[in-house]
């Protein structure tokens, strides 16, 4: 089970969350959230993150973004309400990788964020991304994941006590938040650790 940590705000917490494995690290840029961050401390946090890449995988620098071939943990742009260009200038000078459009994309949106070479993860009601998030919070997460063919992102209130639940709807990956949290915006690593144990213990169930 993959896993996405949203809402990175604190360099502390990033790279801590990549040497626990983590396999994505979130940044939202959308002013009114408390896990906001400006497109300089979202570059600051990108360039001491530590990175691997596997060994299955080719490790030059220069390939296509959403080629499979990304340094773990992967990172990814949340957007709201940025035009296009906007959101492709951020990506380029924070150094992310992943496009994650919080809103009902249009094709025409996905179409250009791919062409200049990125991955798109979309919401759930709009033209599907390569990957497509189910947000409970937006009364969508309970919809059928396999309607089409895209990774099935699951986020929105998922946290200890509702993982097996969560698991048993079988996503692709989990977004998770504000359960790692012990005031908004401010992120825990002994939270974290304990939701990286029961996901361990609750996949280790469903094989």
């Amino acid at each position: 089970m993959k896993l996405k940590v949203c809402g990175i705000n604190n360099a502390d917490f990033a790279v801590k969350a990549a040497e626990l494995g983590v396999d994505y690290l979130g940044f939202i840029f959308h002013p009114s959230s408390p896990r906001h961050v400006t497109v300089e401390q979202a570059k600051a946090i990108s360039k001491v993150v530590p990175r691997c890449v596997s060994p299955e995988q080719p490790s030059e620098a220069t390939q296509p973004k959403a080629a499979g071939n990304r340094p773990k943990p992967v990172l990814v742009g949340v957007f709201v309400k940025q035009s296009v260009d906007e959101i492709l200038a951020t990506m380029r000078v924070a150094q992310l990788d992943i496009v994650q459009l919080h809103r009902r994309a249009t094709a025409e949106d996905v179409a250009a964020i791919r062409a200049a070479g990125y991955e798109v993860w979309t919401l759930a009601g709009g033209a599907p991304g390569d990957g497509v998030l189910f947000d409970s919070s937006h009364g969508d997460g309970e919809t059928d994941f396999r309607k089409g063919d895209y990774t099935a992102i699951l986020a929105g209130r998922i946290g200890v006590d509702n993982l097996a639940e969560v698991l048993a709807l079988k996503p692709d990956l989990l977004d998770v938040n504000s359960s790692l949290e012990t005031a908004p915006g401010v992120k825990s690593i002994d939270r974290l650790v304990r939701f990286l144990d029961s996901l361990d213990a609750e996949t280790a169930l469903c094989l």
